[in-house]
């Protein structure tokens, strides 16, 4: 019997069921490296934008208007507070005015205490510095974006590793062992 197989050579290739799991396992592992992957490449991006900002001219501003606007989607739903405001400041001789706390603009949020606490922090007539984009600078504003991404990027990059094992791992199984 055992001769037989070594004749015929089937003993190399995996049964049909065998090679179905491999190439199932195998798009799994791609799939999961993939979609880490697409999630490395957004976090490094975001990191990259934040640390270029850093590197944006400091300039004094002066904060014009300072209020809280407020919004309901439907009766249903709960308020929405987001701090709108208008900053002044100085580039190459030109007066301009900005109204973007960050890259992502003023952000709504449901919770009143963070909406005062940033109308405390930024007053009519407060003196204070905003980063002027050099590319575009009649676009500033006061906060740069975290650098968060960068810290944590080492996450998605575990299923970048994972998911090419899995797939390495389906289109090379280990050797079977025979028992001797």
């Amino acid at each position: 019997m055992e001769r037989a197989s070594e004749a015929s050579g089937s003993d190399h290739l995996p049964p049909p069921g065998n090679r179905a799991g491999r190439w199932y396992l195998g798009c799994i592992g791609l799939s999961i490296a993939l979609l880490g992957g697409l999630f490395v490449w957004l976090m490094g991006h975001s990191y990259l934008r934040a640390r270029e900002m850093r590197k944006w001219p400091l300039v004094p501003c002066v904060i014009l208007s300072s209020e809280a606007e407020e919004r309901r989607h439907d009766r249903n739903s709960p308020i929405e507070y987001r701090h709108n405001f208008v900053f002044s400041y100085e580039w190459q001789g030109q007066r301009l005015i900005g109204d973007h706390l960050s890259l992502r603009g003023n952000p709504w949020t449901s919770k009143p205490d963070v909406i005062k606490g940033r109308l405390a922090e930024y007053p009519v007539g407060k003196k204070t510095s905003c980063l002027v984009d050099p590319a575009n600078p009649k676009f500033a504003i006061l906060k740069p974006d975290s650098l968060a991404p960068g810290y944590s990027i080492w996450f998605p990059s575990l299923f970048v590793i994972g998911g090419l094992g899995i797939a390495f791992r389906a289109a090379f199984p280990p050797a079977q062992r025979t028992k001797t």
